[in-house]
Protein backbone atom coordinates (compact mmCIF):
# COMPACT_ATOMS: atom_id res chain seq x y z
CA UNK A 1 0.00 0.00 0.00
CA UNK A 2 1.00 3.68 -0.53
CA UNK A 3 -0.14 6.80 -0.12
CA UNK A 4 -0.41 10.58 -1.57
CA UNK A 5 2.36 12.61 -1.10
CA UNK A 6 -0.23 15.38 -1.07
CA UNK A 7 -3.88 15.57 -1.44
CA UNK A 8 -5.83 18.82 -2.28
CA UNK A 9 -8.51 19.68 -1.02
CA UNK A 10 -10.99 23.42 -2.29
CA UNK A 11 -13.85 24.27 -3.37
CA UNK A 12 -14.41 24.32 -7.20
CA UNK A 13 -11.76 27.45 -8.65
CA UNK A 14 -9.88 27.18 -5.67
CA UNK A 15 -7.18 25.29 -8.93
CA UNK A 16 -6.84 21.75 -7.86
CA UNK A 17 -6.15 20.22 -10.86
CA UNK A 18 -4.02 22.59 -12.04
CA UNK A 19 -1.43 23.58 -9.08
CA UNK A 20 -1.65 19.71 -8.37
CA UNK A 21 -0.44 19.17 -11.81
CA UNK A 22 2.54 21.91 -11.28
CA UNK A 23 3.42 19.68 -8.13
CA UNK A 24 3.65 16.23 -9.18
CA UNK A 25 5.62 17.59 -12.12
CA UNK A 26 7.94 19.56 -9.49
CA UNK A 27 8.10 16.67 -7.09
CA UNK A 28 8.71 13.92 -10.11
CA UNK A 29 5.52 11.87 -9.14
CA UNK A 30 2.15 11.64 -11.09
CA UNK A 31 -1.31 13.48 -10.44
CA UNK A 32 -4.24 12.11 -9.85
CA UNK A 33 -8.01 13.86 -10.48
CA UNK A 34 -10.58 11.34 -8.52
CA UNK A 35 -13.33 13.45 -10.35
CA UNK A 36 -11.59 11.80 -12.87
CA UNK A 37 -11.38 8.46 -11.81
CA UNK A 38 -15.34 8.68 -11.12
CA UNK A 39 -15.71 9.64 -14.83
CA UNK A 40 -13.93 7.04 -15.97
CA UNK A 41 -15.40 4.32 -13.75
CA UNK A 42 -19.04 5.72 -14.42
CA UNK A 43 -18.37 6.48 -18.41
CA UNK A 44 -19.68 9.88 -18.50
CA UNK A 45 -18.50 13.30 -17.16
CA UNK A 46 -19.87 14.30 -13.58
CA UNK A 47 -22.62 16.96 -14.67
CA UNK A 48 -23.88 13.89 -16.78
CA UNK A 49 -23.85 11.30 -13.27
CA UNK A 50 -25.97 14.09 -11.31
CA UNK A 51 -28.44 13.95 -14.09
CA UNK A 52 -29.08 10.82 -14.78
CA UNK A 53 -28.17 9.26 -11.17
CA UNK A 54 -28.57 12.06 -9.31
CA UNK A 55 -26.17 13.36 -6.25
CA UNK A 56 -26.41 10.51 -3.84
CA UNK A 57 -25.11 8.43 -6.42
CA UNK A 58 -22.04 10.61 -7.43
CA UNK A 59 -21.17 10.84 -3.98
CA UNK A 60 -21.07 6.82 -3.25
CA UNK A 61 -18.94 6.89 -6.29
CA UNK A 62 -16.67 9.63 -5.05
CA UNK A 63 -15.92 7.89 -1.67
CA UNK A 64 -14.94 4.93 -2.88
CA UNK A 65 -12.56 6.92 -5.60
CA UNK A 66 -11.19 8.68 -2.60
CA UNK A 67 -10.55 5.18 -0.81
CA UNK A 68 -9.09 3.60 -4.04
CA UNK A 69 -6.66 6.64 -4.37
CA UNK A 70 -5.66 7.29 -0.96
CA UNK A 71 -4.82 3.57 -0.57
CA UNK A 72 -3.04 2.96 -3.90
CA UNK A 73 -1.78 6.60 -5.49
CA UNK A 74 1.66 7.25 -4.59
CA UNK A 75 1.41 11.09 -5.82
CA UNK A 76 -0.58 14.10 -5.93
CA UNK A 77 -4.25 13.38 -5.37
CA UNK A 78 -6.75 16.22 -6.24
CA UNK A 79 -9.97 15.47 -4.72
CA UNK A 80 -13.68 17.14 -6.09
CA UNK A 81 -14.76 20.26 -4.17
CA UNK A 82 -17.62 18.43 -2.41
CA UNK A 83 -15.59 15.20 -1.44
CA UNK A 84 -14.75 15.90 2.54
CA UNK A 85 -18.94 15.87 2.65
CA UNK A 86 -18.51 12.46 3.23
CA UNK A 87 -17.67 11.80 6.71
CA UNK A 88 -15.26 8.44 5.62
CA UNK A 89 -13.47 10.53 3.67
CA UNK A 90 -12.85 12.80 6.34
CA UNK A 91 -11.80 10.40 8.65
CA UNK A 92 -9.64 8.76 6.21
CA UNK A 93 -7.63 12.45 5.04
CA UNK A 94 -6.84 12.50 8.73
CA UNK A 95 -3.50 10.51 8.30
CA UNK A 96 -2.63 12.00 4.92
CA UNK A 97 -1.13 15.23 4.25
CA UNK A 98 -3.87 17.31 3.13
CA UNK A 99 -3.84 20.80 1.66
CA UNK A 100 -6.93 23.33 1.59
CA UNK A 101 -6.54 25.78 -1.31
CA UNK A 102 -8.81 28.77 0.08
CA UNK A 103 -10.03 31.34 -2.99
CA UNK A 104 -12.18 33.96 -2.66
CA UNK A 105 -15.58 34.18 -4.80
CA UNK A 106 -14.09 36.54 -7.36
CA UNK A 107 -11.00 34.71 -8.22
CA UNK A 108 -13.20 31.56 -7.81
CA UNK A 109 -16.13 32.68 -10.73
CA UNK A 110 -13.31 33.85 -12.49
CA UNK A 111 -11.29 30.20 -13.40
CA UNK A 112 -15.04 28.38 -13.32
CA UNK A 113 -16.99 30.42 -15.22
CA UNK A 114 -20.14 31.21 -14.85
CA UNK A 115 -21.15 28.87 -17.75
CA UNK A 116 -18.49 25.80 -17.03
CA UNK A 117 -20.37 22.07 -16.43
CA UNK A 118 -20.52 22.32 -12.81
CA UNK A 119 -23.83 20.77 -11.78
CA UNK A 120 -23.97 22.47 -7.92
CA UNK A 121 -23.06 25.88 -9.16
CA UNK A 122 -25.53 25.50 -12.51
CA UNK A 123 -28.47 28.33 -10.57
CA UNK A 124 -27.28 31.24 -9.17
CA UNK A 125 -23.54 30.50 -9.12
CA UNK A 126 -22.32 32.86 -6.97
CA UNK A 127 -24.81 32.30 -4.30
CA UNK A 128 -24.13 28.81 -4.35
CA UNK A 129 -21.01 29.03 -4.15
CA UNK A 130 -21.25 30.83 -1.08
CA UNK A 131 -23.39 28.32 0.52
CA UNK A 132 -21.27 25.90 -0.81
CA UNK A 133 -18.30 27.32 0.80
CA UNK A 134 -20.80 28.13 4.64
CA UNK A 135 -21.21 24.08 4.49
CA UNK A 136 -17.95 23.09 3.39
CA UNK A 137 -15.06 25.14 4.40
CA UNK A 138 -15.16 24.16 8.41
CA UNK A 139 -14.96 20.46 6.68
CA UNK A 140 -12.13 21.92 4.33
CA UNK A 141 -10.35 23.16 7.61
CA UNK A 142 -11.47 19.59 9.72
CA UNK A 143 -9.01 17.57 7.34
CA UNK A 144 -6.53 20.31 6.31
CA UNK A 145 -2.53 19.83 7.54
CA UNK A 146 -2.08 23.45 5.67
CA UNK A 147 -4.51 25.87 4.14
CA UNK A 148 -2.61 27.66 1.25
CA UNK A 149 -4.24 31.10 0.14
CA UNK A 150 -4.48 31.34 -3.45
CA UNK A 151 -5.39 34.90 -3.59
CA UNK A 152 -3.85 37.25 -5.83
CA UNK A 153 -1.12 34.01 -6.53
CA UNK A 154 -0.16 32.78 -9.74
CA UNK A 155 -0.12 28.42 -10.07
CA UNK A 156 3.30 28.29 -9.80
CA UNK A 157 3.22 30.76 -6.45
CA UNK A 158 0.66 28.59 -5.10
CA UNK A 159 2.43 25.14 -6.07
CA UNK A 160 5.73 27.07 -3.89
CA UNK A 161 3.12 27.69 -0.80
CA UNK A 162 1.75 24.61 -0.90
CA UNK A 163 5.75 22.87 -0.55
CA UNK A 164 6.70 25.17 2.21
CA UNK A 165 3.23 24.78 4.17
CA UNK A 166 3.96 21.14 3.68
CA UNK A 167 8.35 21.32 3.98
CA UNK A 168 9.12 19.52 1.45
CA UNK A 169 11.78 20.06 -1.23
CA UNK A 170 11.32 21.85 -4.91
Amino acid sequence: MTSPVIVLVGPPGSGKSTVGRLLAERLGVAFRDTDADIERLAGKPVPEIFVDEGEPHFRDLEVRAVREAAATHGGVLALGGGAVMAEATRTLLAELPVVFLEVPLGDAVRRVGLDAPRPLLAVNPRARWRELMEARRPLYLEVATAVVDTEGRSPEQVADAVLEALELKH
